[in-house]
């Protein structure tokens, strides 16, 4: 069992599945499970995204408020803009 982690996420963004920052996973040490075919990210207009493309998942229980869900959320380099107008979730293994 991996030690509870609080993160600020903005949820309901319209973002077609779920993410969450490489830096998360590596400081809190998360077990990575590799994708079998790496995933490319683009933007909106249709280009591929400059931050490469996604390799690694991670499995996890999200807890928020009464509500609780296992999930599998893409690792990703969400940049250096932390300025998250949302919630509070707990991520556990």
């Amino acid at each position: 069992m991996h030690e509870d982690v609080i993160v600020k996420v903005l949820l309901d963004s319209s973002v077609v599945g779920m993410f969450i920052d490489r830096k998360i996973t590596a400081r809190n040490g998360f077990k990575l499970q590799k994708l079998e075919r790496p995933a490319v990210v683009r933007n909106i207009d249709g280009t591929n995204n400059s931050r490469k493309v996604i390799i690694h998942q991670i499995e996890v229980n999200v807890y928020y408020k009464s509500y609780v869900e296992r999930m599998r959320m893409d690792i990703y380099d969400l940049g250096e803009n932390r300025h998250y107008t949302g919630d509070a979730i707990v991520v556990s293994t």
